[in-house]
């Protein structure tokens, strides 16, 4: 009998979906045209990219002029970053960003620290929550810039990003969000939250790999990091990615209309299902991160006296695709920097798993990882060296 398929690492990637495809397919075909051309093919080219940024501000309550397509996430995380330190003329040398980011934010702040500018990790707490007070605490006369994510990847808890926004204009530094993970998934309105760059990425929300965005507030100065052609108002020269960028803006609609038809409590039903399901089913095994203030679609938890790498193998012999705290370091030996920060010691970090939901999850699918989960936890724990007590 063929094994039933539950993926459920949608923090990773989501699957490109059907209309998503469907809307970027002529740009790969008989649309092939570059948007800087003047003639009529260029032109069509240049209306895709144009109804596109409209579509991805119109997500965030921005105006298209503010949206910046980049390569990925990590490259709107890195000219936001970069690019803002660059561009300031009055030489404040403090920056500031949290001990729980994703590397694109936290190993960019680690490389301008080897540069010359005092850097600041603020810890979060148990939940890998970011506290207004710690910020409060650490911001400075001359703190030139703050980036906080709007939520973590690893362990999904949504920071206070409205509150921490506000320190940082009462203070006059800049303020930057990695919102990654909440762009399509909770709502966005920039004209009311105080941020003056956050980043988005089409592949976590049904669109294609390969194509990010930056908000960047009206009147915010950026030194680009690719020079060239003076594409993107001359803040990421290339010649535009012209299909993905179609994608983008089709996946932007997309998550409109899920908004509109309730997505984010359906699939936040799902998960609390899941979650509760684990924690009663396999002893010794807590969720990781705030469980109320936290994602919709996402769901961790540490499996105490066990690796992760073992159950993300097994789980996946069983056809449920997880991972085993990031996605974007699942090679590496180390434990998850994310759960550390929280408190955690090694051996109980080493037993993460992320199990996060989409669109196309059904409780069919839940009570099948229900089934599975526990009994590979147990022999697995039959193996560990590990013991309790």
């Amino acid at each position: 009998m063929e094994t039933r398929k539950v993926y459920l690492d949608h923090s990773a990637t989501t699957p490109v979906a059907g209309e998503v495809l469907e809307a970027m397919t002529p740009y790969f075909t008989d649309m092939p045209g570059n948007p800087n051309s003047l003639h009529r093919w260029g032109r069509e080219a240049r209306r895709g990219v144009d109804e596109a940024r409209e579509n991805v501000a119109s997500l965030i309550g921005a105006d298209a002029r503010e949206i910046v397509f980049t390569g990925c996430g990590s490259a709107s995380d890195n000219l936001a970053i970069k690019g803002a330190v660059w561009a300031d003329k009055t030489g404040r040398k403090h920056i500031i960003t949290s001990a729980v980011e994703h590397h694109a934010v936290m190993d960019t702040f680690k490389w301008l620290g080897r540069s010359g500018y005092d850097v600041t990790f603020l810890p979060a707490d148990e939940f890998g929550m970011i506290r207004p007070e710690a910020l409060r605490d650490a911001i400075r006369g001359d703190t030139l810039l703050v980036s906080v994510m709007h939520a973590n990847n690893e362990v999904g808890t949504i920071n206070p990003i409205e509150e921490l926004g506000a320190i940082c204009r009462e203070r006059g530094a800049l303020f930057h969000t990695d919102a990654v993970q909440t762009a399509g998934h909770i709502p966005i309105d920039v004209s009311n939250l105080p941020v003056d760059m956050l980043t988005m990425s089409a592949h976590k929300m049904y669109g294609p790999k390969g194509i990010g965005a930056l908000y960047i507030r009206r009147g915010i100065k950026l030194v680009p990091l690719v020079h060239g052609g003076g594409q993107e108002y001359g803040i990421r020269s290339g010649t535009e990615n012209t299909a993905e960028i179609v994608g983008f803006g089709a996946s932007a609609i997309l998550a409109k209309k899920l908004f509109e038809a309730g997505e984010e409590s359906r699939v936040s039903g799902l998960r609390d299902k899941l979650l509760d399901g684990i924690e009663s089913r396999i002893p010794d095994t807590f969720v990781t991160g705030h469980r109320t203030r936290r994602l919709p679609f996402h769901g961790s938890v540490c499996v105490k006296l066990i690796e992760g790498e073992g159950m993300l193998l097994r789980m996946d012999y069983a056809g449920i695709g997880v991972s085993s705290g990031s996605a974007c370091t699942s090679g590496s030996l180390e434990p998850s920097h994310v759960l550390l920060a929280m408190g955690l010691d090694h051996a109980t970090a080493h037993g993460s798993v992320r199990l996060t939901l989409g669109r196309d999850t059904t409780d069919e699918d839940i009570d099948y990882v229900l089934e599975k989960f526990p009994p590979i936890v147990e022999i697995l724990r039959k193996m560990s060296p590990y013991k309790g007590g």
